[in-house]
């Protein structure tokens, strides 16, 4: 029988963990931050969706086992800060999850990955049915982490993992039989403790003060990322929003600054130019379109689109979601009157 591990190094899989139990351990902590009405205008996050996540069986009722798979994209992290610094940059940022996918959105690139993963578990569990899970179900997918040893909750609400920092999105694979009783010898997880000890650098820098300093989330209302992804038409900023760094579609300051993942960047190996090209071969539509002209020529671009050629424009990125008048939104509050 093809080993398990085998099947895991074949796709270049390095940070993972399997959960039996189908209950979210921080249920009641994530009840109460909805209750208290911090989710915002995030309101695909209460009334039914959030009583799913109590349970992954609410969602998928004959769940056994989770394979829980953290893809790492920190390398984006450096390697878009060499972009950034450089000339050709017109001083705004996206989110690095935006860049750290061949330049798609992330749902398309990582549910083929866990098609394909799901593809050769099937050949060796023939008789166990195979679902796969992004964000977008009704998962508490933080949570399920956490429980598989990928890291701790931190300050800023993000898993934390020390070898790859926080610069990763989640992915799980969903089992109708309990894997681990199977010939694969799969460890135990080990839950990780908490290392962020008494550092604040998260809190203490969100230009925005959107991150609750007793109860490690976040108020959304108040994330930069929040007003720059999720609100599609004109809205108000959030108070400090002109302090931070040229957010234009999302916000990495409180992954920036934490000393886990300012490890992780300073011990990788320096960036070399092929790799920068690279980098913006694989993201061409953002740099040309947002992220190189000026904001003034940026804006008028957009004006100038219909909505239909910014969606055939912005197809299987990131930024299509938010859509043209959003994108507009976020780039006019940077426009000097």
């Amino acid at each position: 029988m093809k080993d398990f591990k085998e099947i895991l190094d074949k796709h270049e899989i390095l940070k993972w963990g399997v959960v039996n139990d189908p209950l979210a351990h921080s249920y009641e902590h994530y009840k109460k931050w909805v209750e208290d009405g911090n989710h915002g205008v995030l309101k695909y996050l209460e009334g039914e969706r959030a009583e799913k996540r109590e349970s992954i069986q609410n969602y998928y009722e004959d769940f056994k086992s989770a394979l829980v798979i953290a893809y790492d994209y920190s390398r984006t992290s450096k390697v878009s800060e060499k972009f950034y610094e450089s000339s050709e940059s017109n001083g705004f940022r996206v989110a690095n999850y935006v860049l750290g996918f061949k330049g798609r959105d992330y749902h398309f690139e990582l549910r083929e990955k866990l098609e394909a993963l799901a593809a050769d578990f099937k050949e060796i569990l023939p008789n166990v049915e195979i679902k796969h899970s992004l964000d977008t179900q009704p998962v508490l997918e933080r949570d399920l982490a956490m429980r598989a040893g990928l890291g701790w909750f931190g300050k800023n609400s993000m898993i934390i993992n020390k070898d790859i920092g926080s610069y990763f999105i989640l992915g799980a694979l969903f089992f109708s039989e309990d894997i681990t009783k199977a010939e694969f010898e799969i460890p135990t997880p080990k839950l990780e403790v908490d290392h962020c000890g008494s550092c604040t650098k998260c809190i203490d820098l969100c230009p925005t003060d959107a991150i609750s300093p007793d109860s490690r989330t976040l108020i959304a209302d108040k994330c930069i990322s929040t007003f720059t992804i999720e609100l599609f038409k004109e809205a108000e900023a959030p108070e400090g929003m002109e302090k931070g760094r040229g957010e234009i579609f999302g916000c990495d300051i409180c992954q920036d600054v934490c000393p886990w993942n300012k490890r992780i960047i300073r011990q990788s190996d320096e960036v070399s130019s092929e790799e920068v090209e690279d980098f913006k071969n694989r993201n061409r539509v953002l740099v040309d379109m947002i992220l190189t002209p000026p904001l003034e020529d940026v804006i008028e671009k957009l004006e100038g689109m219909s909505n239909r050629e910014y969606r055939r424009v912005t197809k299987d990125t990131p930024v299509s979601r938010t859509g043209r008048v959003g994108i507009l939104k976020n780039l006019k509050f940077y426009k000097k009157d």
